[in-house]
């Protein structure tokens, strides 16, 4: 009996943290009000990304937008990625260039090409995003800036990633979902604790304000969500998820590649604020004990009451992420909610387990 207890207290717990999502699920986002569009500096900071900016510079140049520059950034490439960036520049005046050749105390360092970056653009309205990432409309530079207004200095959006078949692309696009999930609606509840590089935006003055990138700068990866942690009140951040807002890039395509990103993800979450450490372990823990006590309980005790709970638990994490997913455009892996969270609960512990042995030390 005592087992029971413990178990419905862990669901209590997970749905609690469901409750916490829907926040974001069920709130309906409210477009900010006709105000002057501030110009603004789009940035985007690339290594050995000559085919992908081939694609996406047209789509970022073709914005309706009436007054902004792009920073292309050639961060110590050895492709042609600064050909292609140059080529564009001759055709573009709004293309500003900053090649950044590796110096030794910021070896392979994505926040000392991004420093620069910053430094070059013109305008105090910035907006972020990876080379690998398409807009997912014309209207995606205005969406997102025009919720930089008054006090609010930081705009989390959501990167998304394009759809292809296969069971690695759904897991990734799954674990995207759940992680937007939550950096919305803890921002939704006046907690901020992260954002995607693929699509953020803040002013320059809040970089400089908290000396940039200064506190994590040994820190390989963190541009976003460190900078976001370290600097996000319930006052100064806005979040941006209207459609048009979207950006898209193409997922990882082999697991190898997929695990060693989310192994540099993981270990930069360590360095965190401790509230959001704790309260990011705590729903991660409440998953792994729901699992495993699951078939636990159905093992050892009469079946008919676990599965009256695990029954309710599944209702609730579909009517919340279910809503999440049509919100976000994802709402083909709402069939299979649970196997994914299972899946990703396995592959996250796996990484966890691989972290205490090695650590990545570059961004790419």
């Amino acid at each position: 009996m005592v087992l029971l207890y413990i178990f419905a207290f862990v669901v209590l717990v997970n749905c609690m943290y469901y409750f916490l999502f829907s926040k974001f699920s069920f709130s309906h986002y409210q477009k900010t009000k006709k105000q002057e569009l501030l110009p603004v500096s789009l940035i985007i900071c690339a290594k050995n990304e000559a085919e992908n900016l081939r694609t996406h510079i047209p789509f970022w140049l073709e914005q309706d937008y009436p007054d902004f520059e792009i920073i292309l950034i050639n961060d110590a490439s050895f492709d042609d990625t600064l050909d292609v960036i140059e080529s564009f520049a001759e055709k573009n005046s709004c293309i500003k260039i900053v090649d950044v050749e590796n110096n030794e105390a910021f070896w392979g360092s994505k926040k000392y090409a991004l420093t620069l970056g910053i430094k070059k653009a013109t305008h105090q309205q910035l907006i972020f995003t990876d080379a690998d990432c398409m807009p997912s409309s014309k209207n995606w530079l205005k969406e997102m800036v025009s919720n930089l207004y008054e006090e609010k200095k930081i705009v989390l959006g959501f990167g998304a990633y394009q759809k292809f078949p296969g069971l690695l692309n759904r897991l990734i696009r799954f674990e995207t979902l759940m992680t937007a999930v939550q950096y919305f609606s803890y921002a939704k509840i006046g907690n901020p604790y992260m954002g995607v590089g693929r699509n953020l935006a803040y002013t320059s003055k809040l970089f400089y304000a908290n000396n940039g990138f200064m506190s994590h700068m040994e820190i390989p990866s963190g541009d976003d969500d460190l900078f976001v942690n370290q600097v996000a009140t319930k006052d100064n951040t806005a979040v941006c998820y209207s459609e048009d807002s979207f950006t898209y890039s193409v997922p990882k395509k082999t697991w190898s590649a997929w695990f060693l990103q989310k192994k540099r993800h993981i270990t930069t979450a360590k360095h965190y604020q401790y509230k959001h450490k704790f309260l990011l372990g705590l729903y991660y823990v409440s998953e792994i004990l729901f699992w495993v006590l699951s078939l636990v309980t159905l093992l050892l005790l009469d079946w008919k009451i676990p599965v009256i709970i695990i029954a309710f638990r599944f209702l609730i994490q579909y009517i919340v992420i279910g809503k999440a997913a049509k919100k976000l455009n994802q709402k083909d892996l709402t069939p299979l909610l649970p196997i994914w969270e299972l899946l990703l609960v396995f592959i996250q512990l796996t990484i966890f387990i691989s972290n205490s042995a090695s650590k990545p030390t570059k961004w790419k």
